[in-house]
């Protein structure tokens, strides 16, 4: 139900939503409100608004009084006048700046909508709200959070003094929806040949990190990329909040740990990939590397972990690998650069950059194949690109994804599995056997 309206507009001399508000949540005990279902709690703030409204010769229609419940009730059990965007399949970001302007993200596009809580206070109830649900605090003395609502979603809080118009929510809701690369065609995330590509890539275990900016679309990628891996196969899932939707059967999901409210019992990215390598995994999928677990990574993926994945952020592809080389130095500073490129360079089959273009459309930009060492630098080989070619009349970019007709070194691996000829096929390169 979406419900992008502020409660109550009460008739001629009715007193203002707030005041009716504040009676029924005087009326309204808390630790029975605990016990009683949505539904329950709902049909008893409707039946407190009816005899509140009857006692102040208040006019409200049933309407008016249903709303007024359903935001009531979402500010007791849920997140306010928010609710309604958690709800909306449509929405994929919610953006809570201050009390009275609220985003949402509808396919790719940021958009102001009509809900407002009451003031900052409201906003910061609602935060307050998610940090005790964790067991953590937001207040002057611990302004920022990072959070997991419920369903999975990731929330971010900044609060006063850090933020000058005050508390401030991020929410990137959680999709219950793996899409596959059949749908990404009809998206036009990929092309068909591209699409086809990245599935023999994934099932042949090649090595792959997936780059891109904050919302592109890399954990999406990356889902669609496990729907490949063998149901027979240990999966190790690493992620500071769990997004991973694996179909899996043998699949292990570990989480970090935020530092208790007393600074004590953080666990790291780092300490789990190292934690992932003794248990015994055919495959290691970090969501997002981020810090030194980038060196145990490229360990793991060094080491026979083959058909590991992970994202990064970045630019392009060139950027993912200096990015991670940067990353790799903050875990051992005494390796040599050309050490460290080496073995990145050893670890990564493939680069596959994506991109939120300006009509709102996530699309794979490049993948590139990590080749190999010309004197100190890492060569890559182009394999897919995107190429823009105009606009619509509806806005919407029109664009080919060009295949460079180039034989990998990973080739042999492909081959291994049967799937070499079709692979050269998606680039338009000759089959092997015919080289």
């Amino acid at each position: 139900m979406a419900r992008e309206t502020q409660a109550v507009a009460p008739h001629g001399g009715a007193a203002p939503p707030d005041i009716i508000r504040d009676e029924v949540l005087r009326r309204v005990e808390p630790s029975a409100a605990i016990r009683l279902s949505q539904a329950e709690l709902t049909l008893r703030i409707e039946q407190f608004i009816a005899q509140i409204a009857n006692e102040r010769r208040l006019l409200l229609n049933v309407t008016e009084q249903k709303t007024l419940a359903a935001d009531i009730v979402d500010d007791m059990i849920g997140l306010g006048p928010i609710e309604p965007l958690l709800a909306d399949e449509t929405v994929s970001d919610i953006l809570v700046n201050g009390p009275d302007r609220i985003y949402a993200e509808r396919r790719g596009k940021l958009v102001l909508t009509t809900l407002k809580f009451r003031n900052d206070a409201h906003v910061m109830h609602v935060a307050q709200r998610i940090a005790s649900s964790i067991g953590r605090r937001i207040d002057e003395s611990s302004p920022m959070l990072d959070a997991r609502l419920q369903d999975g979603s990731r929330v971010n809080v900044i609060i006063g003094p850090l933020s000058v118009q005050g508390p401030c929510i991020s929410i990137r809701k959680f999709s219950r929806a793996v899409v596959d690369f059949s749908r990404y065609v009809e998206l036009g995330t990929v092309s068909r040949d591209l699409g086809r590509a990245l599935e023999i890539a994934a099932r042949c275990r090649l090595n792959i990190i997936i780059s891109g900016g904050t919302g592109s679309g890399k954990t999406t990628l990356l889902n669609a990329l496990s729907r490949m891996i063998e149901s027979d196969q240990r999966i190790i899932t690493i992620e500071d909040t769990a997004e991973l939707q694996l179909q899996q059967p043998h699949v292990l999901r570990l989480e970090t740990r935020p530092p208790s409210i007393e600074g004590r019992g953080e666990v790291i990215q780092r300490d789990l990939v190292r934690n992932a390598l003794r248990m015994r995994p055919d495959r290691i999928i970090v969501g997002e590397v981020r810090g030194p677990e980038a060196f145990d990574m490229m360990q793991a993926m060094n080491t026979g972990h083959n058909g590991s994945m992970s994202t990064i952020h970045a630019n392009s592809a060139g950027d993912a690998l200096a990015r991670l080389e940067n990353l790799i130095l903050m875990a051992n500073t005494s390796l040599p650069e050309r050490a460290i490129r080496a073995q990145i360079t050893s670890a990564i089959d493939l680069v596959v950059q994506t991109e939120r273009m300006r009509d709102g459309v996530r699309r794979v930009t490049e993948v590139v194949e990590v080749s190999h060492m010309e004197g100190e630098t890492i060569a890559l080989t182009p394999l897919f690109a995107y190429r823009y070619v105009g606009e619509n009349a509806d806005g919407s970019l029109n664009g080919v994804f060009e295949a460079a007709p180039a034989k990998p070194r990973f080739l042999t691996r492909l081959s291994y599995f049967g799937l070499a000829d079709a692979f050269l096929e998606t680039l338009g390169a000759p089959k092997a056997r015919a080289a």
